[in-house]
C-alpha cells in the first residue's frame, strides 16, 4: 500500500518541492496562474498568518493545501459575489473563526488515490483546530472537469453560501463559495464506520472532544 505523509511546509527543500507540484498543476496543467515562484513565502516557519502543508506518496510530492488565517470578509466589488438567500458577510462572520483552504492541488497521477486528499485534510482540521479557529471557507470551480466541489459538500459537509465570477485565479468557471463547520462535521461522522471518515478523524478525537466541551461550556 502507498504511504501518504503529510508534513508542514518550513524547509527551503519542501518549499521547492510544493513549488514544483504547484507549477505542474496551476501553471502548466490549469494556466490558472503565470509563475509559481511567488505562491509560497520564502520563510514559512513562525509564520501566523499561513500554514502550508506538502503531502507525499513513498517520498514523492503529490499535493499541497494553504491555509490562510482570518481571510478578509472585504471582497473586492469586481468579484460580484452573490450569496444564498439569508447570507450575507455578517452572516458568516458571526458563525465563527475562519480560515481559508486555498491552492489545494493533487498532481494528476495521484488523483486516484483519494487518502492524498484526506490526509492533507485531516492536517489542516487538526491544525486549527489547536488555533481554536471553527471554520473553513473556500472556493472550488463549478464545473472544472477535476473540481473538488462533490468531495468538498458529499464527504466533507461543506455548505454552499454564495457564488462569484471573478477571482484572482485565471479561470472562467463560475466560483462557489463554501463553508465547513468543522465541529459539525465530527458531530456528524464520528460514529460512522466509513474508513474514509475514519482516516479523517484517525488521532484527532482527542482534539475533537475538548473543543466540542470547551463549546458546549461556553454556550450554556
Amino acid at each position: 500500500m502507498s504511504s501518504v505523509i503529510v508534513s508542514r511546509i518550513e524547509s527551503a527543500h519542501d518549499r521547492a518541492c510544493a513549488l514544483d507540484v504547484v507549477k505542474q498543476v496551476f501553471c502548466d496543467e490549469k494556466n490558472w496562474i503565470s509563475t509559481a515562484q511567488n505562491q509560497i513565502p520564502d520563510e514559512l516557519s513562525g509564520n501566523r498568518e499561513f500554514s502550508w502543508f506538502l503531502a507525499r506518496i513513498n517520498g514523492r510530492p503529490a499535493g499541497v493545501i494553504r491555509l490562510l488565517y482570518d481571510p478578509s470578509f472585504d471582497l473586492p466589488e469586481e468579484y460580484d459575489v452573490k450569496f444564498m438567500p439569508g447570507i450575507n458577510i455578517e452572516v458568516l462572520k458571526k458563525a465563527g473563526r475562519y480560515v481559508e483552504i486555498g491552492r489545494f492541488m493533487i498532481l494528476e497521477e495521484f488523483r486516484r488515490n483519494p487518502r492524498v486528499a484526506l490526509r492533507l485534510m485531516k492536517a489542516a482540521v487538526a491544525e486549527v483546530l489547536e488555533r481554536d479557529y471553527t471554520h473553513f471557507i473556500t472556493d472550488v470551480f463549478e464545473g472544472e472537469v477535476h473540481s473538488p466541489l462533490n468531495f468538498h459538500t458529499r464527504v466533507l459537509g461543506f455548505e454552499v453560501v454564495g457564488k462569484h465570477l471573478f477571482g484572482e485565479l485565471n479561470c472562467s468557471s463560475t466560483r462557489i463559495i463554501l463553508t465547513l463547520d468543522i465541529l459539525k462535521l465530527y458531530s456528524r461522522v464520528k460514529d460512522s464506520k466509513s474508513r474514509i471518515y475514519q482516516e479523517l478523524t484517525d488521532g484527532l478525537k482527542v482534539i475533537f472532544e475538548r473543543k466540542a466541551s470547551l463549546t458546549r461550556t461556553t454556550i450554556s
